[in-house]
């Protein structure tokens, strides 16, 4: 199993409401509560009705970014975020959602009234997985689908240490969550550990944090 495909199935079966984020006509984000009903492994599926605004900010602007969250308490919570390029499927695949989802059922009760719907696909992007209920923190990136026609190359966030480090420990003191490696010089950061909050970088003497 890819990493995407574990971590929307969590999303879908475990998660499944949303907080997603679209972009008005005037440039300004906008969000709204999305459940995503289904994933073939690579990406994900969810519906609107036409008549809805959202509908018209995912057509004339297809990118959004969703986050869901788990957990009795901040310090039990797991997060994703997934943000991407969404389009269009239509009608077809309402009944196949409907019946993955039956509550839909209670909303949209007649065939009549499932046909305002039409679905859409998150088909490329990127992915974060973000789990405070573990000692050190994890998180884990991804990426997912392919475009020939559109840029792939996921932006790399937090923190490395370069061919400056000095091996003083000065990093080592501060990280909230243990998370660099003082085994060779340069030290090294365990990213999928790091809460990137950059403290290493502010206490660094010779300059060899760097922001990825």
């Amino acid at each position: 199993m890819s990493e995407s495909e574990k971590h929307f199935r969590y999303l879908v079966e475990e998660l499944h409401t949303t907080i997603m984020a679209t972009v008005d006509e005037g440039g300004l984000p906008v969000t709204a509560a999305i459940d995503i009903m289904d994933t073939d492994g690579e990406s994900l599926f969810f519906l609107t009705a036409k008549g809805k605004s959202l509908y018209d900010r995912l057509v004339s602007r297809p990118f959004v970014s969703l986050t869901a969250l788990k957990g009795e308490d901040t310090m039990s919570s797991k997060a994703l975020t997934v943000r991407g390029r969404v389009r269009e499927l239509g009608y077809e695949l309402i009944p196949e959602l409907f019946e993955k989802n039956p509550y839909m059922k209670n909303i949209y009760p007649t065939e009549e009234s499932m046909r305002a719907l039409t679905a859409f696909q998150i088909f490329m992007g990127s992915g974060e997985w973000f789990d405070l209920s573990k000692r050190p923190i994890e998180r884990a990136s991804f990426e997912f689908g392919t475009d020939e026609d559109a840029e792939t190359e996921i932006r790399k966030e937090g923190y490395v240490i370069n061919d400056k480090c000095i091996g003083c420990g000065s990093c080592l003191t501060v990280c909230p969550q243990n998370c660099i490696s003082s085994d060779d010089i340069p030290f090294t950061i365990q990213a999928d550990h790091c809460l990137h909050c950059g403290s290493c970088m502010s206490v660094c003497p010779a300059g060899a944090v760097e922001r990825r």
